[in-house]
């Protein structure tokens, strides 16, 4: 089940992503990294300076919604992986981007689950029970979980319509006996 991701990132004058800025190129070209920072310079007091690495305010506000989506996508993961129990196929995998600060964020992720029918119509059906339930576990299910869940409603559909048509076979097969045909019995008459 995959989540749909999303970019977060400045761009510097000619269209390149720019999330930081270190003490070296500011101070060389002063003013294309202004611009880029949206006029931060550095007697911006906003600045947080850590190894070399001088971040901005943008730049700050990229890491916390970098890490606000990393939770987001992480703990959307564990729901599906939490509900799917058995069917779920391996762990999660997660697209990641690399923020201002150098770390690694999830910014997307999935998680495979097995779809396909069982041999019989009611496992079939129970399976896709838990597979419709671990699609929509999230609180914000995706367009791609919410596919899921239409794919496993349609086979639990088919397994439903199998389990109708073998009980209809069986039981055209082996009529139960109309008790109105049967003689009936008088009172005080031992049969």
């Amino acid at each position: 089940m995959n989540i749909n991701g999303i970019f977060l990132g400045l761009t510097g004058p000619s269209g390149e992503q720019t999330n930081y800025v270190n003490e070296k190129d500011l101070s060389s070209n002063q003013n294309i990294l202004n611009k880029a920072a949206d006029g931060i310079n550095k007697q911006d007091k906003n600045k947080i300076y850590d190894d070399k690495l001088t971040l901005s305010k943008d730049a700050l506000l990229i890491i916390q919604k970098l890490k606000t989506r990393d939770r987001e996508v992480k703990q959307h993961e564990r729901a599906h992986m939490a509900a799917g129990g058995p069917y779920i196929t391996g762990g999660p995998t997660y697209t990641y981007q690399i923020g201002p600060d150098g770390k690694r964020y999830a910014i997307g992720g999935e998680v495979h689950i097995d779809t396909s029918p069982e041999r019989d119509p009611e496992a079939t059906i129970r399976k896709m029970e838990k597979v419709k339930r671990a699609a929509l576990a999230p609180s914000n299910p995706s367009n791609q979980d919410r596919m899921v869940a239409a794919k496993a409603s349609m086979e639990e559909q088919k397994a439903r319509l199998e389990l109708l048509k073998e009980k209809q076979e069986k039981a055209s097969r082996f009529p139960e006996k109309d008790s109105h045909l049967e003689p009936q019995k008088e009172d005080g008459e031992d049969g």
